[in-house]
């Protein structure tokens, strides 16, 4: 890794009960993009994107609860969606000028809470890049249309999300998961990056907080995901949003767009030949759409043109079968 460009502030921010490490580059007088990391990681997830981004925008990150330097607090309740919230709004409130509206950006369960976020507090945000973690109550919606309507392609993407959620259920499991955390499963996730995802170590990913990050983490999963799986909100948002598709994740099917755009009205699709660490192995790309999504709406212009777009970007339409979103994203992969 090369030495960052742009300087890393760090400070420290009250959050809903926990300490959260906060960590700032670039000019704070520039419009605020935070990036919001996922798990198991922590804001170093994002040094090469972040470092792309900080020339043009002052650039946020935050250690999330569990997670790096911030507090671990004990148990699944400390874990839910409201504290999560309550964390973004505390940190948003410590590092932008008069509620200026900040520029998001979600990995994994950064992502998943930051689909929260713009559905639950969208006066705080100008815009928000998905990247590799969709909104639970939308995954549960996608779900149930594909079980409603049971053909043997509506089972098939089904059945294959489920294949790609097993830890999901693993986590669920009492004690087991930490254990395992604690006993040294940070070794063979860090050689699974590499063989799996083209991701080798380097200074601050993974963190050496990585089995207590493990651990703490795990609260994330049963806090949150069947409590929504099971009675899923409608969620809405007008907010410009683009969500960045990874087509080789092993964890997030590409299906899963499918129906977004009814509810997210204001979208772009972009798919990338990548797996589900796109922030470290194609950061350049990343810094790259995030900025322009960005810029486009700073300048005021509409999503991106299907027929101008840059290789692998598409629009989404205002309505589209699941069937032909994930047809949309594989053609778009395949050029």
């Amino acid at each position: 890794m090369t030495t960052p460009t742009h300087p890393k502030r760090r400070r420290r921010v009250r959050g809903d009960g926990v300490d959260l490490a906060v960590f700032e580059q670039g000019d704070p007088a520039r419009p605020t993009v935070l990036l919001v990391h996922g798990y198991p990681d922590t804001h170093a997830v994002w040094d090469e994107v972040a470092d792309g981004l900080a020339g043009r925008y002052h650039v946020v990150r935050y250690d999330v609860r569990g997670a790096g330097a911030s507090s671990r607090p004990y148990g699944r309740r400390r874990y839910t969606f409201a504290y999560l919230m309550a964390d973004m709004a505390a940190v948003l409130d410590a590092t932008t000028r008069d509620r200026e509206k900040v520029h998001l950006v979600g990995h994994d369960w950064g992502s998943i809470q930051s689909w929260e976020a713009v559905c639950t507090m969208p006066e705080r945000f100008a815009s928000f890049t998905s990247i590799s973690g969709p909104c639970l109550d939308h995954a549960a919606h996608w779900t149930r249309r594909l079980l409603a309507r049971p053909t043997p392609g509506n089972l098939a993407r089904a059945l294959g999300q489920g294949l790609r959620s097993w830890y999901i259920y693993f986590f669920q499991t009492p004690v087991l998961p930490e254990a395992l955390w604690r006993a040294g499963l940070a070794t063979p996730f860090t050689r699974a990056l590499e063989l799996g995802e083209g991701v080798p170590a380097r200074p601050g990913h993974p963190a050496r907080t990585l089995p207590r990050d493990g651990a703490a983490g795990v609260g994330l999963y049963r806090a949150n995901m069947a409590e929504r799986l099971r009675r899923p909100r409608d969620r809405r948002t007008e907010i410009p949003t683009q969500v960045i598709v990874p087509t080789r994740d092993l964890f997030v099917s590409p299906h899963l767009v499918g129906g977004l755009a009814e509810r997210v009205p204001n979208l772009t699709l972009r798919t990338i030949d990548a797996g589900h660490w796109v922030t470290r192995s194609h950061p350049e790309a990343v810094a790259r759409w995030a900025g322009e999504h960005i810029a486009r709406v700073i300048g005021g212009l509409p999503a991106a043109d299907p027929e101008r777009a840059p290789h692998g970007v598409r629009k989404a339409p205002r309505r589209r079968s699941p069937a032909a979103a994930a047809r949309a994203a594989r053609a778009a992969a395949r050029r």
